[in-house]
């Protein structure tokens, strides 16, 4: 697994992406229990502002006995499990098709759908996990 490099940010960065990471940690957490948040990718996020902003949360959070194996899975390069891609995928589609229903200006039902596309591209280019 990489290790980041902690680069000496400007101090208000630093305090911004420590709060953006514990926020995407919160709701990490909640999308454990809510069906509706994915988890894996405020995970990510919350990995990526720490590993910008606080060593000791990056390597706490990624040595997590819970949450740690969903960061070092993709980091590691194991990939994303199927269910994880299905689950992202149409979580994904139905938030966006409702706000495509519900947002009249074409431009930004334009901007969603290609988002949409861009992102779902990604997702499936990504190795998926072997089941254990």
């Amino acid at each position: 697994m990489p290790t980041p490099t902690f680069s000496s940010r400007s101090r208000l960065l630093r305090y911004v992406l420590f709060a953006i990471g514990w926020l995407s940690v919160a709701l990490g957490v909640l999308g454990i229990f809510l069906p509706v948040l994915p988890t894996t990718p405020f995970l990510l996020l919350a990995a990526a502002c720490f590993a910008r902003s606080s060593p000791r949360f990056y390597h706490w959070l990624v040595e997590h006995p819970r949450l740690g194996p969903w960061i070092r899975d993709y980091l590691d390069g194991n990939g994303i499990p199927l269910k994880a891609k299905v689950y992202a995928i149409g979580l994904m589609w139905l938030s966006i098709g409702v706000s495509c229903y519900l947002v009249p200006l074409p431009w930004a039902r334009g901007f969603m759908l290609l988002s949409a596309i861009l992102v779902s591209i990604y997702i499936l280019r990504q190795k998926t996990l072997e089941k254990r």
